[in-house]
């Protein structure tokens, strides 16, 4: 391996914590992470051999505070890694320095891999004061590995994980560079809703949103898809840059707070919108005009806007007989489940936490539509979908195939979803309080429970139902059954912490706030009297 020894010294491990990959994959303080970039620098170019492509790396930690960061691994198809990867990515972070050169050797052997192989390798990061220094440790890694780096810069995530899977498709998704990304999604949704869109008011849809950008990537990001977008909408950006990064703003801070982010003049009549730190996740909101209240749209929200929209496009092009289907996670609100199944008349499919689940059985349908709560979700639309549709030349279906040029089909993306919800509006002359009237969603709670031994729940059913400790699933069915109909509870073990999540919803907020209340009580009962594991 090239200058192995000099690189390693620069990057070399400085403690002993253990950092697992995981659904986000590293993410933790950015001290501790500098040796765990490079060596997924070099693991960067054994993956790219191995599967014969270019591959990326996106150093970022989302919608967590300025002082975290964390690295991603992007598959070919601009997916995130193989799961079976991810054990290989944990063992080589917390190995010793001295156990490094042979565990690689060891990989590459295991591999079967041609080190003479070329490997590129596509590294992005985002806005966060470390990454520059991050970035530095990945691609001395990436040297290490005698592959080749393109650096994008500060890239939003989605941004990167498109551009590789253009290069994979040699242009055929769409041009590897990030102006290809804005031309790309501009000329589509130009082409929907015309170049001088922002001065027309369709019925009660007004051309003009102003994005909480989080002091993250999303905000320079947006100003530069203002420059391709021209006068087709009109968008205001805020907080943009000059605060600190997801501080009392940004997609996670509306989620879970459930009110406006700062620095924001908040009207009534206007639509908002927030990204997150590395703009995958997008949340709207706007202050109603008959209670004056905040209220917010969700992923849930956005799911539904957009299957009804795909579902009424395939109707109108007489190819409904397409699979169109939604998946969602246990945290999805129950009255969205109860929309799309009795009105939208869809099915639902319900995975485990986690955007590698979701994505992956959105894939298995012929359009998947998935968003966590959160606000992260895409749609997928299988190639043989997109050659049927094409088969059927008509208006409709010139539309439906340039809706789907809008679509960053590789991840969710913010704002490749922002300019998908506004093409929908658009072509509805909805405004968001009349979107958000679609259905009613049901007050709920989350609650963290902090235990000795998060492993000792564990759960089924698409984390639905609680199978350890015995008994705990009873204790939950019957806390359940005392708040009546529309309510329900589920817990979880945290991901990330020695934690049990704990969501509840009910008819009322009083009654969603007790229900946690008191299943996160029976849990800290039960899972404390287990012995570790």
């Amino acid at each position: 391996m090239k200058d192995f020894n000099e690189l390693l010294s620069r990057n070399g491990r400085k403690g002993h914590k253990w950092i697992s990959y995981g659904t986000a994959g590293f993410r933790d303080k950015a001290i501790e992470l500098q040796h765990i970039m490079f060596r997924m620098g070099i693991l960067a170019t054994i993956r790219a051999r191995v599967v014969k492509a270019t591959i990326g790396v996106m150093i970022t930690a989302s919608h967590n505070p300025e002082e975290d960061n964390g690295l991603k691994l992007i598959d070919p198809k601009g997916e995130m890694l193989d799961p079976t990867w991810e054990s290989i990515c944990t063992h080589l972070a917390n190995i010793s320095d001295e156990e490094l050169l042979n565990a690689i050797n060891s990989l590459i052997k295991e591999k079967g891999v041609d080190m003479k192989d070329e490997a590129n390798v596509y590294v992005g990061r985002d806005t966060r004061s470390s990454s520059d220094r991050l970035c530095k440790a990945v691609i001395d890694g990436i040297v290490a590995g005698e592959g080749s780096a393109h650096d994008f810069g500060i890239t939003t995530t989605p941004q990167i994980h498109y551009m590789v899977l253009c290069v994979n498709t040699n242009g055929e998704y769409g041009e590897p560079t990030e102006n290809g990304y804005y031309r790309k999604l501009s000329e589509a949704f130009i082409k929907l809703n015309g170049q001088n869109g922002a001065q027309v008011v369709s019925n009660n849809y007004v051309p003009s949103v102003v994005v909480d950008g989080a002091n993250g990537v999303g905000a320079p990001k947006a100003k530069q898809l203002k420059q391709f977008l021209g006068n087709s909408l009109n968008m205001e950006v805020i907080n943009d840059g000059n605060g600190v990064l997801n501080e009392n703003c940004g997609a996670d801070f509306v989620k879970v707070q459930q009110r406006a982010p700062k620095d924001l003049h908040f009207e009534v009549g206007k639509r908002y919108l927030s990204f997150d730190g590395d703009a995958d996740r997008i949340i709207y909101f706007y202050k109603n005009s008959d209670d004056g209240l905040f209220h917010m749209l969700d992923g849930d929200k956005i799911a539904v806007l957009i299957a009804s929209h795909l579902k009424q496009l395939l109707t109108s092009a007489q190819i409904a007989d397409i699979d169109l289907c939604i998946v969602q996670t246990a945290y999805a609100n129950g009255s969205s489940t109860h929309y799309i199944e009795n009105t939208l008349k869809l099915p639902v499919h319900c995975v485990p936490t986690g955007v590698k689940y979701l994505h992956h059985r959105a894939q298995q349908a012929d359009i998947g539509v998935y968003f966590e709560a959160n606000g992260h979700g895409t749609v997928t639309v299988s190639h043989t979908t997109i050659d049927r549709i094409k088969q059927v030349s008509n208006d409709v279906t010139l539309k439906l195939l340039t809706f789907i040029d809008l679509i960053n089909q590789t991840v969710g993306d913010a704002i490749s979803d922002m300019l998908v919800i506004e093409t929908i509006l658009r072509s509805r002359g909805q405004s968001i309080q009349e979107w958000d009237q679609l259905y009613t969603d049901l007050p709920n709670r989350n609650i963290k429970v902090c235990v000795k031994d998060r492993n000792v729940v564990t759960t089924g059913d698409a984390e639905r139902k609680c199978l350890t400790p015995i008994g705990l699933q009873d204790r939950i069915d019957a806390i359940v059954n005392k708040f009546g109909v529309h309510s329900r509870a589920f817990v979880r073990p945290s991901g990330t912490e020695d934690a049990v999540r704990v969501y509840a919803e009910s008819t009322t907020q009083e009654k969603a706030d007790s229900l946690a209340k008191e299943v996160a009580e029976v849990v800290s009962e039960l899972a404390e009297s287990v012995p570790n594991k």
